[in-house]
């Protein structure tokens, strides 16, 4: 079963003091390209998170959010006394203004608020890296139902190219007699006498440069290997590319060869419905 490069997944974990939320979403790419956003204090981890999200989501353009929020008293954010002091001082000699309004200013001045850099407590990350796994499950699943719907239009989409192909089998008789048909009203037309068997000989050899029997047998060869590929149990996008660039080639082979208005007309539609796969693959895992 194929899956789908988009994706979304979100995991809330409530600590006694903090609250962390985990967001993972991922499109389509050729590779795996991870964007990851974290708080400055868990940064050492982010080796640690990345390696768990690549053994999970093997491409995509991925954004990875971490938030944690602090919901209890702890707080590692402490009031310069002596800076905000000096600053008031400084500020004094400058403007004129009551205390609060000195206050006021000097907290915005640089390190005025201290902030003081705690070790990572084994058990909150143990509780973040859960809260990824619990993101990257949903964001798998996400992905699998996506790829369920890929999956049901791609099959449509070669469906189509197969019933256009027996089209192109069924008109190609007629093709041929009006290739035939066409030649002999060229001759006749510049009144010439020509040798029936010479010109019976110069006709098989102008049709042969013209047969397509080749191009159906590989064509519908594609199509099953196709189809055999979207049924396998590993979602391979890049395996599926490849075959529609093959089925691309004979596709316009038929169509450069058919000398046939009605013919191309068929082909041009078996063309758009390969455009509709190869759109779609772009999002296959």
């Amino acid at each position: 079963m194929i899956q789908s490069m988009t994706g979304f997944g979100k995991s809330l974990t409530q600590l006694p003091s903090k609250k962390i939320t985990v967001e993972i979403k991922s499109l389509n790419s050729k590779n795996l390209d991870v964007n990851a956003r974290i708080p400055s204090q868990y940064r050492e981890k982010e080796l640690q998170l990345r390696n768990l999200i690549s053994r999970k989501l093997t491409r995509g353009k991925v954004d990875f959010t971490l938030f944690v929020e602090i919901t209890g008293e702890e707080s590692t954010a402490a009031v310069n006394k002596p800076v905000v002091k000096k600053y008031m001082e400084q500020l004094k000699d400058i403007v004129s203004a009551d205390e609060t309004e000195l206050l006021k200013m000097a907290v915005r001045m640089p390190d005025a608020v201290s902030t003081t850099r705690e070790e990572i407590d084994e058990s909150e990350f143990q509780a973040i890296e859960d809260a990824v796994k619990n993101a990257l499950e949903e964001i798998n699943q996400f992905r699998t139902d996506e790829g369920q719907a890929l999956e049901n239009d791609l099959k449509l989409r070669v469906g189509n190219i197969e019933t256009l192909l027996t089209e192109v089998i069924k008109i190609d008789p007629e093709r041929v007699e009006a290739v035939r048909e066409r030649l002999r009203r060229g001759i006749a037309d510049i009144k010439e006498h020509v040798d029936e068997n010479r010109f019976e000989q110069e006709l098989v050899y102008y049709i042969e440069k013209f047969d397509i029997t080749e191009e159906k047998v590989r064509l519908e060869n594609h199509l099953n290997y196709f189809k055999d590929s979207l049924s396998s149990e590993d979602s391979n996008g890049r395996k599926l590319g490849f075959i529609s660039q093959e089925m691309g080639r004979e596709i316009n082979t038929i169509g450069s060869k058919s000398n046939y208005a009605p013919m191309q007309q068929v082909v041009v539609q078996m063309k758009d419905e390969l455009e509709k796969i190869k759109e779609q693959l772009l999002n296959v895992l």
